[in-house]
């Protein structure tokens, strides 16, 4: 039984039996209650006389079918949540009446009731196979078509899709919408949005003159805090961008950006529809990091509307060049187009996701097998989004911007409106540049892993370079010495400042390359390999760089070469190459002269993974006690009202280990003790408090304190998370039984309690130890009883991988073993998650005997 999966074979079969599906119409009742909706769905397609194919529709009442006026029995053709079709015509009509199920999961259309106004909100997330929870549709990428689509809704609703939204017809108690017919699309890019939106409506030109209709909107309980004159100049700056880039006018008739509640994912690129989770419409002052993170994500979903949507894969093995196509573009545009033009070292901080997901025993080639729907369900990861980006900025260097850019007009054009697949873009590409890319394109795309670069420095008697080479080796098994075009550099003291003594950018290849513009050199306080991080790659300072950098850290003045150096440095200590004490030491010393809040974004991260996974167990409470004293003191001695010093406050919390840093966050939350410029928002109060569960100084009282004060989405996930962070066998017992039992509990609620649970993992690991051989017992339940990506979720974050070395008895790594052995039969999903999450304890495992 194919259950919810669709393969690539059952979809390369249904393509040649359906030729072409024309139109669909479609019509939604969204009036009938919380629980379902109505769903008639009218589809014609031409197809090969006599054959059979199937259609797509998850349903636990379907009404009537019917084909071609031909009544067909539900209880006979929908099974498994497909439809059969036999004995098709040349031309054929299907009609389908059902009722559908709203989701509490973020996947189908989503139903959510704002606490703090009771008004109640829908919207639609359809990537990769969830159109069917909607309407009837043919579930596959290359079987595009036109959408009409009628929206039934409460009055004062609105609602958006794909086309603009027309006047509602006012009928009683509803309002019926009746949209124009879509251009040609995907059935996984179409959209429905529907609800007491509100928001901001304006206007651009795109290229060629017409006039574009704009639209921000949200919920009305968040309205104030949309910002909507900032993601208007955002869009408007990408439209320009993206316009002259792809030299083809923006494809859609309008576009709409509307954020959303408890949504799984940053956005998605509905067509002229694009959907964002509503943690982007910040209701306390946003860092800087927050609102580049923001504009970036706005123009990724931006450039989907020519990659993507205009043009789309023919099927989801090609997803990566989709999504790394947009993460490459996006910040291409923040760099070029935006005031963020320390773009770059946002896309570098990206990069980390990849590198790590490349180094997992489940790593895949860009380019992976994809064999069915499961298959791309976990393919959305680093490699497909950072990695793949990464690959491609290296592509734009090898064949030349401009070539770059004249190939990509001329496949957005070849293939407007319809399917294409990589070979489309390589060849058009191949034609503009004059270089053959197959053999490029077999060790990046098709080839798993990452490679090692180092430098090899000679020198004379008088300390001058002789030689100076990049060494590559093959750091993950099976993969080849790759091409690379970066850019190499020596800096060294002048006085006070750093200087860089020599750049060259340079092509290497092989296992060695010379540099030749560093010969006679004197040899520099400091050589770096990628600087300004055009490759992908694994990257090792030289013994006397790193204690160079170790020192003078604080010296580096580009925000990008220093990124380049502190990645360095933390893959060195992922590796067990640096003690995760001396890393700390190094992060510490940089983060209060780091001016890229990205950058600090990731660094703060990186201490608090070091201080929970990496530091030996005998020197974990040692290191945890500075950790937390010193960060206490950075935020206390941060420049007055400065992100840094939000940022800081709310990692010393995270990372205060005893009574007097408690004390200390106790001070601050209560108001006893005052930062000069610092605002104690609602967020920051949050992060303050959960921190005060954690350690045992805050309790219930004090968490129905804060929830009464703000009783909305974010302050119940908060309150939800900070009761999960009791010290307390029983509360723990409770949570487990909670996330894994009330299927009623939202996602983003349920991932805020997972975190609380958790929250004693570091210092009272014991706590914990019941729950390895719970997590292993509850897995088959926990795919047979959830959708794809609750399961996926609920595997990773459940797993006890903070106990891999700390909790004596408990060997984490045999029990993920033993769990794989015992079920050949388990999800594919499910193996590769316990495959990976068993190298993250080995990892971290290996680390803590490094740091002894």
């Amino acid at each position: 039984m194919p259950g919810l999966n669709l393969t690539r074979d059952e979809a390369l079969a249904r393509a040649g039996v359906i030729s072409e599906v024309i139109r669909y119409d479609i019509e939604l009742d969204l009036t009938r209650g919380d629980t379902d909706f109505g769903s008639r769905t009218r589809v014609e397609f031409t197809a090969a006389p006599g054959g059979a194919a199937f259609a797509d529709l998850v349903s636990t009442n379907v009404r009537s079918i019917k084909l071609n006026d031909r009544d067909l029995d539900p209880g006979a053709h929908h099974q498994d949540s497909r439809i059969s079709l036999d004995d098709l015509a040349e031309h054929n009509v299907l009609e389908v009446d059902a009722d559908c199920q709203y989701m509490h999961t973020g996947e189908g259309l989503h139903r959510f009731v704002d606490p703090a106004d009771g008004k109640a909100y829908t919207y639609s997330q359809f990537e990769v196979p969830d159109a069917r929870r909607v309407y009837t549709t043919f579930e596959q990428p290359d079987l595009k078509s036109t959408f009409t689509l009628t929206v039934k809704a409460p009055k004062g609703w609105k609602v958006f899709s794909n086309a603009p939204t027309p006047s509602p017809e006012e009928d009683g108690d509803s309002w019926t919408y009746r949209f124009a017919t879509t251009e040609k699309m995907s059935t996984y890019i179409t959209a429905v949005v529907a609800g007491p939106y509100e928001g901001v409506t304006d206007t651009l030109t795109s290229s060629d003159g017409r006039t574009i209709d704009l639209g921000v909107y949200c919920r009305a309980s968040v309205l104030e805090h949309l910002d909507a004159d900032a993601i208007i100049d955002i869009t408007r700056k990408g439209f320009e961008f993206f316009e002259d880039a792809y030299g083809i006018a923006y494809p859609f008739t309008k576009y709409d950006q509307v954020f959303v509640p408890e949504y799984n994912a940053g956005a998605m690129e509905n067509a002229g529809c694009v959907t964002f989770r509503d943690a982007y419409v910040f209701r306390t002052r946003p860092t800087e990091a927050q609102l580049e993170s923001r504009a970036n994500t706005i123009l990724h979903e931006l450039a989907h509307m020519w990659f993507g949507d205009l043009v789309t894969m023919k099927w989801w093995n090609d997803l990566w060049l989709n999504e790394s196509f947009a993460e490459f573009m996006s910040h291409l545009a923040l760099a070029e187009n935006t005031p963020y033009t320390e773009g770059w070292t946002g896309f570098m901080v990206r990069k980390d996701w990849g590198l790590k997901q490349d180094q997992l025993p489940t790593t895949h080639p860009i380019t992976a097998q994809i064999r069915d729907l499961a298959d791309v369900e976990v393919n959305f990861d680093g490699i497909t989004y950072a990695k793949g980006a990464s690959v491609l900025r290296q592509l734009v260097s090898y064949v030349g911007r401009d070539a770059f850019f004249a190939g990509l007009h001329e496949y957005l054009t070849a293939h407007s409106y319809a399917n294409a697949t990589l070979a489309d873009l390589l060849g058009e590409l191949e034609k503009a540049s004059g270089r053959d890319l197959a053999a490029w394109s077999k060790v990046w795309l098709e080839e798993a892993g990452v490679t090692l670069l180092r430098p090899s420095v000679e020198t004379d008697e008088e300390g001058r370079i002789t030689r100076l080479s990049i060494e590559q080796e093959a750091f993950s098994e099976g993969a080849s010495l790759r091409p690379h075009r970066l850019a190499v550099a020596g800096y060294s003291l002048d006085g006070e400042s750093l200087q860089r003594v020599f750049h060259e950018e340079l092509d290497v290849d092989g296992a060695s390359t010379d540099v030749p513009s560093a010969e006679g050199v004197a040899r520099p306080d400091f050589i770096l390999v990628n600087d300004g991080d055009l490759a992908y790659a694994k990257i090792r300072l030289d013994e006397d760089s790193l204690a160079f950098a170790v020192a003078n850290i604080t010296r580096f003045t580009d925000s990008l070469t220093r990124g380049v150096v502190m990645a360095a440095a933390w893959d060195m200590t992922r590796d067990g190459q640096m003690k995760a004490r001396d890393y700390l030491n190094l992060a510490l010393t940089a983060v209060p002269a780091e001016t890229n809040m990205q950058l600090l974004t990731l660094t703060l991260r990186h201490i608090d993974e070091a201080v929970r996974t990496f530091v030996a167990p005998d020197a974990r409470a040692e290191a945890a006690e500075t950790v937390g004293r010193r960060l206490l003191l950075l935020a206390r001695t941060a420049r007055s009202g400065s992100d840094a010093q939000r940022m800081l406050v709310a990692a010393a919390a995270r990372n205060a280990s005893n009574a007097e840093q408690f004390e200390a966050i106790k001070a601050l939350y209560d108001g006893s003790a005052t930062l000069e410029g610092l605002e104690l928002d609602v967020d920051l109060q949050w992060s303050l408090l959960i921190a005060l569960v954690r350690g045992g100084v805050a309790g219930d009282a004090e968490i129905d304190a804060r929830e009464q004060e703000d009783d909305t989405m974010t302050g119940r996930q908060n309150a939800a998370a900070a009761r999960a962070a009791r010290d307390d066998a029983a509360v723990k017992e409770q949570v487990w039984e909670q996330v894994l039992g009330d299927k009623s509990i939202p996602n983003d609620t349920r991932w805020a309690m997972v975190s609380g649970f958790w929250a004693q993992a570091r210092t009272t690991p014991s706590l914990y130890e019941p729950y390895v051989e719970r997590y292993f017992a509850a897995l088959a339940q926990v795919w047979e009883e959830n959708t794809f990506h609750t399961a996926e979720d609920l595997t990773t974050l459940l797993f006890p991988s903070d106990l891999a070395g700390y909790a004596p008895g408990v060997d984490v790594v045999r029990a993920g073993h033993e769990w794989i052995d015992a079920n050949p039969g388990a999800p594919a999903g499910a193996v590769r998650i316990i495959r990976e999450r068993i190298d993250v304890c080995e990892r971290q495992m290996a680390n803590q005997v490094a740091d002894a």
